[in-house]
């Protein structure tokens, strides 16, 4: 192999940091030329402003470098032109149009909304803990903020006031304790303006969001829904009819009464209910250690008995995540509490609900594995 043949090899190993593929595959090497060890390139980015253009030189120059015989590296940046942004989007999109990759029959990855009957429950905080906890277990996990009114996703997860790469109409999710996140807030000219949609409009913002992220090579996307039985909990079964819910209640009897409806809505839509998560449970008083129930009792567990005899198969509860200031303060600060304190109570009792919930207790048999010959 020629000098130039050996460095566009080592350039083979370079992936792009957001789209995750070989920056040769994307076409982001340009007039790539060698002489007497002296290697000169051009690296063509996909919008201008590139957030990850820093880490796109170290990378190329190191993998560059590393090639015997080569002295020095003379790297520039370029833009691409709108067609070769067009071939970009048709390699990550293995060459189809517009669509949501987790409908599609070969899809392997898991989509699960998390559901409450009403608001105040602590659903985003269980969502995005519940991502993180399973992004630590070596998943590739997503949060899509579905709550379009009340989205709170960007600042539990750490990332408020950031905004995704767009790539003409299509976005890389932003990336934080190894969960990818896309949210209606990052798309609002300010954070405060508020949502006001309707019916028809919050499905297509459903599906744009869902369908216009480059999510990559998913195991696991959590969907937090708003509270309630509206738009977005049924267009969410319209759109991947292979959906999963997870129904969120706290202790409070008149609570469980409510939840039950989310899951309800989503038996009647055909959606698998995976079980009952209770939130705001008894927790050891901070003085003298005795339980302290602020919330009440058995929430959980009558959400869990009404929903068993709704679909005519067990609907466990999955456990309880105790009264936590952690947690709470955790997401003030954005650092989830499974992130920020891994031995508290909370996060402990969220991490062994993450187990139950990644592993699959329903046999393959009949599921496609989107095995290609």
């Amino acid at each position: 192999m020629t000098l130039v043949e050996l460095i566009f090899d080592a350039l083979a190993k370079v992936q792009d940091p957001e789209l995750r593929k070989p920056i040769t595959e994307l076409g982001m090497v340009e007039d790539l030329q060698e002489k007497s060890g002296s290697v000169s390139l051009t690296i063509l980015l996909t919008i201008s402003a590139c957030p990850m253009q820093d880490r796109l030189r170290n990378d190329v120059t190191t993998a560059i470098t590393n090639v015997e015989g080569v002295t020095s590296v003379d790297l520039t940046f370029g833009v691409m032109t709108e067609e070769q942004r067009n071939n970009v989007k048709k390699i990550v999109r293995g060459g189809r149009e517009k669509f949501i990759p987790f409908a599609q029959p070969d899809s392997l990855t898991r989509v699960i909304g998390i559901a409450s009957g009403k608001g105040g429950v602590g659903k985003s905080s269980v969502t995005a803990n519940l991502a993180v906890a399973a992004a630590k277990k070596g998943l590739n996990v997503g949060i899509l903020d579905a709550d379009v009114y009340g989205h709170s996703i960007p600042r539990l997860m750490g990332l408020m006031g950031q905004r995704p790469t767009a790539i003409d109409q299509m976005f890389i999710p932003l990336e934080s304790y190894g969960v990818k996140t896309v949210s209606m807030e990052m798309f609002k000219p300010e954070r405060s303006d508020p949502v006001a949609y309707r019916g028809p409009l919050l499905h297509r913002v459903l599906e744009q969001l869902l369908s216009d992220a480059y999510w990559g090579d998913l195991d696991l996307l959590l969907i937090d829904l708003p509270p309630g039985t509206g738009d977005l909990a049924i267009s969410l079964g319209q759109l991947i009819p292979n959906s999963e819910i997870v129904v969120v209640t706290t202790p409070q009897i008149a609570a469980a009464e409510v939840a039950e409806r989310a899951g309800r809505i989503a038996h009647q839509i055909h959606q698998h209910v995976i079980g009952v998560i209770e939130n705001m449970s008894q927790f050891p008083c901070p003085a003298c250690g005795e339980p302290m129930s602020l919330f009440g009792e058995g929430g959980g567990e009558e959400t869990s008995r009404r929903l068993s005899l709704l679909v005519g198969s067990d609907v466990p509860l999955l456990g309880k995540i105790p009264f936590s200031p952690a947690l709470r303060t955790g997401g003030d600060d954005g650092a989830p509490v499974v992130e920020a304190d891994p031995t508290s109570v909370a996060a402990i009792a969220i991490l062994e609900i993450a187990e139950k919930i990644v592993k699959r207790n329903k046999s393959l048999v009949g599921v496609r594995l989107g095995i290609s010959t």
